[in-house]
C-alpha cells in the first residue's frame, strides 16, 4: 500500500491518540487525557487534511459524546447560541446579493467613476472589497464577485497575463486584512474569536477594538502590494466595456431594490446592537428568512440553502468545541501551565509580541486558521487570567495574528479559494512573495497599532 500525505497524517493521528490516551499525565483528570488525544489527533488530521474537514470534525464531536468527556449540551454548544446562525445567516445575504445582481450593479458602478490605471485598480479593489464587506458578511462571495467584474476590465482593457495575475491575487489578498474590519467581515471566523473570549462585544465594540488596526493594516497591504507587483506595462481601461456590461444589467430590479432595503435594515441593525438589544446572530439570521418571504422578500429560494456549507458548520463547531470541552476538562488549564512560561510578561508589549508569535509558529506547523484559534486563544485566556485583564486581549491579539497570517496557500482558506486558472490565475509563489515579508506587518498590527491603541481604551488596565 502506498502511503500518500493523507494516510499518513491519519496513521499519525492515530498513533499520537493512542500514546496521550495512555500516558502517564501527572495533574490531568482522565476524562482531560482522552480529550487531549482526540483534540490532538483531530488537529493532525487538519493538518495533513485526510479528508474534508467537515468528515474529521464529526468524527471528533462525536468521538467526544461517545467517551463522555463532556456533555452533549457543551460540545455542541454552538448550536444553542446566535453564532452558528449568524453564519448560516451570513451565507444566505451573501448569495443574495450576488444572487440578485447587486453587489455587481455597485462593482461596475464604481469600476466607471474611479478606476483608470493599473494603480487605480489596486486601490479599487481594496475599496471595493471594504464596501461589499458591509453587503456580502463572508470574504469568498465578496472576492469571486469582484474577481468576475475584474476579468472585464482585464479583458476589455488587453492586460498581459504577467499583470492580471497581479490583480487576481489582490482581489484574495486584499480580503485578508479588510475581513477583520467589521465583525461581519468574515462572519465564520470573527464571531469564533468572540465567543472564544467570553466576553460580549457588539458590532461597534468589535469595529472600536479592531475596526483602526485593520484599516491601517489594509492600507499598508494595498502598499505592498503595489511595490511587490508593479505592472509591465500601463493599463487604460476601455469604461466603454463597463458601461455596456452595467446596461446590460438592465434597470435595477425590484429584487435588487428588495435585497438593497433588507442589507441596509441588516447594516443599520448590526450598528445599533447595542440600543436593541437583539444579538447581530438573530438580527442575521431574521433579515435572511425575511428575503425569503412573499411580498417583502422573494429573494431567497429552496436553492437558496445549497449555498449554506454544513461541513464548514461542523468544523466550526468541532473548533469552539476544543476551547470549551478543553476548557471544562481542564486540559488548557494543562497545556498552559505545561507548555507555556510559568511566569506571565507583565510588560503590554513583550506579552502580545510573545501571543503573536506562538501564534503564528502553531499556524505555520497546522495551517488552519480556525484550527489554531481553537486552540491558542483557549490556552492564552488561562495563560494571561493572572493578570487581571480582559480574556478579549489575548483572544483578539491570537485572532489578529493568525486570522492575517500565511505563507503558503493552504494556511489561508481565503487564499486557497483564489489560486488556481479558474479563479484568482495565481500560484503560490504569489503568495510567498506577500505572505513572508507580512510576517512583519502583522508584529506592527498586534504590538505597534494594537497595544497603544487598546492602551488607551483601557483594555491592558486590572
Amino acid at each position: 500500500m502506498k502511503l500518500n500525505k493523507a494516510r499518513i497524517g491519519f496513521i499519525l493521528g492515530i498513533i499520537v491518540a493512542l500514546l496521550i490516551s495512555t500516558a502517564d499525565i501527572p495533574g490531568l483528570a482522565r476524562n482531560g487525557q482522552i480529550c487531549m488525544a482526540l483534540s490532538f489527533m483531530t488537529v493532525i488530521f487538519w493538518g495533513f487534511q485526510i479528508a474534508q474537514p467537515g468528515y474529521t470534525s464529526g468524527l471528533y464531536l462525536l468521538l467526544l459524546a461517545v467517551f463522555g468527556v463532556e456533555k452533549p449540551g457543551l460540545i455542541f454548544s454552538t448550536w444553542t447560541g446566535p453564532m452558528m446562525f449568524l453564519i448560516v445567516g451570513a451565507y444566505l445575504i451573501a448569495g443574495a446579493v450576488k444572487e440578485s445582481g447587486l453587489g455587481e450593479r455597485i462593482a461596475y458602478k464604481f469600476i466607471i467613476s474611479y478606476v483608470t490605471s493599473f494603480k487605480s485598480i489596486i486601490v479599487a479593489i481594496f475599496v471595493l472589497t471594504f464596501i461589499l464587506s458591509l453587503l456580502i458578511p463572508h470574504p469568498w462571495p465578496r472576492a469571486f464577485l469582484i474577481m468576475s467584474v475584474m476579468a472585464v476590465v482585464i479583458k476589455s482593457a488587453n492586460i498581459p497575463r504577467e499583470d492580471a495575475v497581479k490583480i487576481g491575487f489582490t482581489v484574495f489578498a486584499s480580503s485578508v486584512p479588510v475581513s477583520l474590519i467589521f465583525l461581519t467581515g468574515d462572519a465564520t471566523i470573527s464571531p469564533l474569536a468572540v465567543q472564544s473570549s467570553g466576553v460580549p462585544l457588539g458590532w461597534l465594540g468589535w469595529f472600536k477594538l479592531m475596526g483602526p488596526p485593520s484599516i491601517i493594516v489594509s492600507i499598508i497591504t494595498c502598499f505592498m502590494i503595489l511595490f511587490l507587483f508593479k505592472p509591465t506595462q500601463e493599463v487604460h481601461v476601455n469604461k466603454d466595456d463597463m458601461r455596456e456590461k452595467l446596461a446590460g444589467l438592465g434597470p435595477m430590479s425590484g429584487k435588487e431594490k428588495r435585497t438593497a432595503f433588507w442589507v441596509t435594515l441588516a447594516i443599520i441593525l448590526w450598528m445599533t446592537d447595542t440600543l436593541h438589544g437583539v444579538d447581530i446572530g438573530w438580527v442575521t439570521l431574521f433579515i435572511a428568512m425575511a428575503m425569503s418571504m412573499p411580498l417583502i422578500g422573494e429573494i431567497l429560494t429552496p436553492a437558496s440553502w445549497n449555498g449554506v456549507p454544513l461541513h464548514v458548520l461542523i468544523f466550526l463547531t468541532a473548533a469552539v468545541a476544543i476551547g470549551r470541552v478543553g476548557g471544562a476538562t481542564g486540559m488548557n488549564a494543562w497545556i498552559a501551565q505545561t507548555v507555556l512560561p510559568g511566569t506571565v510578561p507583565t510588560d503590554p508589549y513583550i506579552l502580545v509580541a510573545f501571543i503573536t508569535t506562538v501564534s503564528i509558529i502553531i499556524h505555520m506547523l497546522l495551517g488552519s486558521v480556525i484550527a489554531v484559534m481553537g486552540i491558542i486563544i483557549p490556552a492564552m485566556i488561562t495563560f494571561t487570567s493572572q493578570m487581571g485583564i480582559t480574556p478579549l486581549v489575548p483572544a483578539l491579539i491570537a485572532y489578529s495574528a493568525v486570522a492575517s497570517h500565511y505563507v503558503l496557500p493552504f494556511q489561508h482558506l481565503n487564499m486557497l479559494v483564489g489560486m488556481g486558472e479558474d479563479n484568482g490565475m495565481y500560484t503560490q509563489k504569489e503568495t510567498i512573495r506577500l505572505g513572508i515579508p507580512f510576517i512583519i506587518v502583522i508584529y506592527v498590527m498586534t504590538v505597534l497599532i494594537e497595544v497603544p491603541y487598546w492602551s488607551l481604551l483601557g483594555l491592558f488596565d486590572k
